[in-house]
């Protein structure tokens, strides 16, 4: 169809617009990938899609567009953790020492980064995955190395310099083949959502209340867990498990991050226990958080 057509599905207001089937945003976004059309009219259409707001089915089809880009490469006994492209401001990343935690259980983590998107001005996982000594249950995948159409859109995004649905859809890329994945999610309307758009992609999907929007838990908060038709909320308190780490409201600088990881305190060791805990309960290895939480030790 021509892209025309579909910004006209989505920018016209609220008496014209329409949601596109499954098929039409599956050639919307393969157009886009391709940059077949113009980047004016891919601009066109970003925006007016965040405005109508898009819908699941919408989501899908873009996302089964990506799919014929990615070629996964098969991680075993992996969960996929969904970050935000745009980074974080306010605390360092916990995935690291999570790892290391989790390297004598068997579990492997999959992380994806690339160049910094709109809309926060964070660090991004590729810095951080790039600055450090990672064990070798973390897998980094470069979006540029294995999903470059999305990649080369980065310069058109940060000229608009606003969320799109690409912010929602892109966490999750499925590039490690994981059987299991963790995102994170700010509002619990956003989960019923999240399920249906990846439910059929995992064993067993996750959302949590994480810190920043990432899959990471700093506070008290919500998990999710979803397996078939099932989905469950526990309530994650590091308190329960005595840690009082303390957030961060302030910007900190990668120095400051990387210096948290290499030079943990207790506090920020026990919190990173308590998140490999979770995702040890997510990937199917122990029956509950609690259970996981005493076999790490």
């Amino acid at each position: 169809m021509e892209f025309s057509k579909y910004i006209h599905a989505v920018g016209t207001g609220p008496k014209g617009n329409r949601d596109l089937t499954f098929d039409e945003a599956k050639d919307m976004m393969t157009q886009i990938l391709n940059q077949s059309v113009p980047s004016e009219q891919i601009a066109a259409f970003l925006l007016g899609w965040r405005l109508k707001p898009e819908t699941n089915d919408e989501f899908r089809g873009a996302i089964s567009a990506c799919d014929e880009f990615i070629k996964p490469q098969a991680i075993k006994d992996s969960i996929e953790l969904g970050y935000p492209f745009d980074g974080k401001r306010r605390n360092p990343y916990i995935f690291p020492l999570v790892a290391k935690v989790l390297e004598d259980a068997g579990v492997s983590l999959v992380v994806v980064g690339d160049e910094l998107q709109p809309a926060k001005d964070g660090i991004t996982t590729k810095e951080i995955c790039t600055s450090l000594d990672l064990s070798k249950n973390v897998n980094y995948f470069d979006r540029k190395e294995f999903f470059k159409e999305m990649h080369n859109l980065t310069d058109l995004r940060m000229k608009l310099t606003l969320r799109t649905g690409f912010n929602t859809i892109e966490k999750l890329t499925g590039v490690g083949g994981s059987r299991a994945a963790i995102t994170g999610v700010f509002h619990k309307p956003y989960v019923k959502k999240y399920v249906e758009i990846y439910q059929n992609r995992y064993n067993r999907f996750a959302l949590i209340q994480g810190n920043e929007g990432t899959p990471e838990l700093f506070s008290k908060g919500r998990l999710w867990v979803n397996e078939g038709d099932k989905l469950e909320e526990y309530i994650v308190d590091p308190e329960f498990y005595g840690i009082n780490y303390t957030k961060s409201w302030e910007s900190i600088t990668m120095e400051e991050s990387l210096d948290q990881v290499n030079n943990p305190s207790d506090e920020y060791l026990k919190l990173a226990k308590l998140n490999a805990a979770v995702y040890m309960f997510v990937v199917g290895k122990a029956k509950s958080i609690d259970e996981a939480f005493e076999v790490l030790g």
